[in-house]
């Protein structure tokens, strides 16, 4: 069969699927949000994020990108018009019932890539059942931490709002994104005591919502993104998400996880 023209699953043909399923079973489920971002970015940013951040990682490792639905957890930016947010449990059914269904047609390694803070707890959950119940082998990814890592010091850190979601933005959709529109951001100082103290290890504070950390709901400086550093950046994420990806996956199967873990729990039962 000839090369794939795209690699989004609701893209493709069941032909196309089957035949790319067999060929080697890795789905990406995308996660993200919507949630508003400012005048500048809309309301899908965390989406855009991981669909096109997915759609380049399943390239450089021969997978499908799932249709990861664009809502998420996030009653944090609900006091803002352009916030949709579903409850944790209905959340991690979606993610459930996406993957076991794919799962049923022979995808066997997950991989989750995840863009949106908000849905961490409940794709932990999911991860496990998916592991545990479903025996597919299951590896997450914080692609926005992996873009901070990457990004932080020359945009200003993974701020709301800022560089690197504009960035992000840019390299999928750049007629979404409107720099001249700029206006209204909340004090970064501010912002960024709040945010890292919300990700420290140690301690998780629970924010009433967005305005604890910015008040106008986004802080940051994205007056400098463009284009090219969208492609450069999302390039360098998918390179860098894809290494990672390809080594935990050979450790996972190498320490016999996924199904052959299930199946040996199953047999001394």
């Amino acid at each position: 069969m000839a090369a794939l023209p795209t690699r989004y699953f609701w893209e493709l043909t069941q032909p196309e699927i089957a035949a790319q399923l067999k060929k080697n079973p890795l789905v990406i489920l995308p996660a993200g949000s919507v949630e508003q971002h400012g005048p500048h970015l809309p309301a899908g940013t965390d989406i855009f994020a991981s669909n096109v951040i997915g759609h380049a990682v399943a390239e450089r490792m021969d997978g499908l990108v799932l249709p990861g639905g664009p809502l998420g957890v996030t009653p944090m930016h609900m006091p803002f018009e352009a916030t949709i947010t579903l409850t944790p449990e209905t959340y991690q059914r979606v993610v459930i019932e996406t993957c076991v269904s794919t799962a049923s047609h022979g995808a066997k390694e997950l991989l989750i890539l995840n863009w949106h803070e908000g849905n961490i707890p409940s794709l932990a959950i999911a991860a496990e059942a998916l592991h545990r119940q479903h025996g597919m082998s299951v590896l997450t990814v914080q692609a926005c931490y992996v873009a901070e890592e990457l990004y932080g010091k020359t945009c200003g850190g993974l701020t709301h709002g800022g560089e690197i979601e504009a960035l992000a933005v840019l390299a999928h959709r750049p007629d979404l994104v409107h720099l001249d529109r700029i206006d209204y951001s909340s004090d970064a100082t501010r912002g960024r005591k709040w945010d890292k103290l919300r990700r420290t290890r140690a301690f998780q504070p629970v924010l009433r919502d967005i305005k604890t950390i910015c008040p106008t709901g986004w802080y940051g400086a994205p007056e400098h993104a463009t284009a090219e550093k969208g492609m450069k950046m999302l390039a360098d994420i998918a390179d860098a998400i894809a290494k990672e990806a390809r080594e935990l996956f050979r450790m996972l199967e190498e320490a016999q996880g996924g199904t052959a873990e299930i199946t040996r729990l199953r047999q001394v039962v």
